[in-house]
């Protein structure tokens, strides 16, 4: 696995060994990162972007956007035998500090009132069997972290239904493989 473009274009990313975590794939990352940049379904300039990396895992959404330029990202990770994986593939960047880590289980501690920052995106990959996304979704909504035109990234498995607060849409699903990535934004 390896950063695809930018900065740190062809840069390593460091992987777990065990089987609990499920690192976001070369091809499926690429994918995400060509309909942020080019879709006309929503307008993000990366550049300008804050981010929340939420079951981070390893990490490689959020240092992709780190090394595409993005103004700020927050990871959120509880896995101890990933954070440690997360925090060397961190420190292999050096100069980049613009990023925190932030330990905890978001399915038990509401981190959100404490952020004290507003998201052009967030990304949820939690893991498959995980069944507390609407709940999730919906304290998303009522903390007000997310700007007016933000997005919500979500990666599934492609045969997991889900439900959405009716609070958000849809605005583009696609399916790589095993996985679907789910494009949300505020209904208006």
């Amino acid at each position: 696995m390896r950063v695809i473009a930018g900065f740190f274009k062809g840069k390593k990313i460091l992987e777990p060994k065990d089987t609990h975590t499920r690192p976001l794939k070369d091809l499926t990352k690429e994918s995400i990162f060509n309909i942020i940049q080019h879709s006309n379904k929503f307008e993000i300039n990366l550049e300008k972007s804050n981010i929340l990396d939420l079951f981070s895992g390893v990490g490689s959404f959020g240092i992709e956007c780190l090394s595409r330029g993005a103004k700020n990202v927050i990871f959120v990770e509880n896995y101890n035998k990933v954070l440690s994986i997360l925090r060397k593939n961190l420190i292999n960047l050096k100069s980049i500090q613009n990023y925190k880590i932030i330990e905890c289980d978001i399915n038990k501690v509401d981190i959100f009132p404490n952020l004290k920052k507003k998201f052009n995106i967030i990304f949820l990959d939690p893991p498959y069997k995980d069944k507390n996304l609407e709940n999730l979704l919906d304290k998303i909504y009522h903390s007000k972290i997310l700007y007016q035109k933000s997005i919500i990234i979500i990666h599934r498995h492609k045969n997991e239904k889900d439900n959405f607060p009716k609070k958000f849409k849809i605005i583009e699903e696609k399916k790589y493989g095993i996985s679907k990535i789910i494009f949300l934004s505020i209904l208006d």
